[in-house]
C-alpha cells in the first residue's frame, strides 16, 4: 500500500520557519519525484517545489525561492521542505505527492502527473 504522510505544519510568525516533512512507503523510492503543493482558502492547488529522488534535481515556484529548500533523505525515504522566511501569503495546506520522476521533467508543478497524495498539513502563517 503507497503511503505519503506529511508531518511538521503549524503556526508560526511571519518571518519565522518551519520544516516539513514527507515520509513516503509502498513504492520505489528512487523512481519517483516528490513534490510539494499547496493550497489556501477559496483558491487553486498550486505546485511549490519538487525533487527527483534519483539525480536530486529540484523545482522551485518563483514564490518560494530563496526562501524554501526542499531536500531527500533516500536511506529514510523521506522528503523535506525547509520553509524560511515565512509570509502570511504561505498559509495554506501542504501535500506532498508522488509522481514517476520521468513525467515531470517538463513540468514538475503539474499535479495532473502525480499519482499518489499525503493527507496535508496545515502551516498558519500569522503577521
Amino acid at each position: 500500500e503507497v503511503q505519503l504522510v506529511e508531518s511538521g505544519g503549524g503556526l508560526v510568525q511571519a518571518g519565522g520557519s518551519l520544516r516539513l516533512s514527507c515520509a513516503a512507503s509502498g513504492f520505489t523510492f528512487d523512481d519517483y519525484a516528490i513534490g510539494w503543493f499547496r493550497q489556501a482558502p477559496g483558491k487553486e492547488r498550486e505546485g511549490v517545489s519538487c525533487i527527483n529522488n534519483s539525480d536530486g534535481s529540484t523545482y522551485y515556484a518563483d514564490s518560494v525561492k530563496g526562501r524554501f529548500t526542499i531536500s531527500s533523505d533516500n536511506a529514510k525515504n523521506t522528503v523535506y521542505l525547509q520553509m524560511n522566511s515565512l509570509k502570511p501569503e504561505d498559509t495554506a495546506v501542504y501535500y506532498c505527492a508522488a509522481a514517476r520522476r520521468e513525467t515531470v521533467v517538463a513540468s514538475p508543478d503539474r499535479e495532473y502527473f502525480y499519482d499518489y497524495w499525503g493527507q496535508g498539513t496545515q502551516v498558519t502563517v500569522s503577521s
